[in-house]
């Protein structure tokens, strides 16, 4: 009985999920999550397994997001020191670095968290590589490049996705 309930579970979800993302209850934001709702139904009738590698390892899943935060805050202080020390070189460049991830979700998930890092910016996604804009360049060595920018989120999402 419950797997005839869950393509009202994802609906009631993904519309709940919208009004609190909108904070509103006007009705066009209204009729737009109903359709939006609607149409993550439609088109995704087995719900978003395709995001649930997270709940076996929650472990890795806790380190992973932990790792995120300090990368994060890293680079929020050293773009911070960038901009308030103009007298520094900046060093743009782009780099190919290399993923062993094989998962798509797995490879979404490095190439955002990537570009939510500040100071790197994920373009293009090509096989096993990422090209990455990196606004001070240590390196453009893939090897190097990879063991910097990718091997710390690597390491946490290889063990969720594989």
């Amino acid at each position: 009985m419950s797997d005839r309930l869950a393509p009202a579970k994802l609906f009631a979800t993904t519309f709940l999920f919208w009004i609190l993302l909108n904070g509103s209850l006007a009705p066009d934001v209204a009729v737009v999550g109903l359709i939006v709702a609607a149409a993550i139904t439609y088109f995704l009738p087995n719900g978003l397994s395709f995001l649930s590698g997270y709940k076996a390892k929650p472990l890795a899943t806790l380190g992973y997001i932990a790792f995120f935060f300090k990368e994060l805050i890293k680079a929020n202080l050293s773009m911070a020191h960038l901009v308030l020390m103009p007298t520094i070189a900046v060093k743009p460049a782009f780099v190919k670095v290399r993923t062993k991830l094989t998962h798509p979700v797995g490879r979404l998930l490095l190439a955002n968290s990537i570009t939510l890092t500040p100071g790197t910016l994920s373009v293009e996604i090509e096989g096993e590589h990422i090209y990455v804009h990196w606004v001070v360049a240590e390196t453009t060595d893939p090897e190097a490049a990879t063991r910097k920018i990718v091997a710390g989120f690597e390491k946490y999402l290889e063990v969720i996705y594989g």
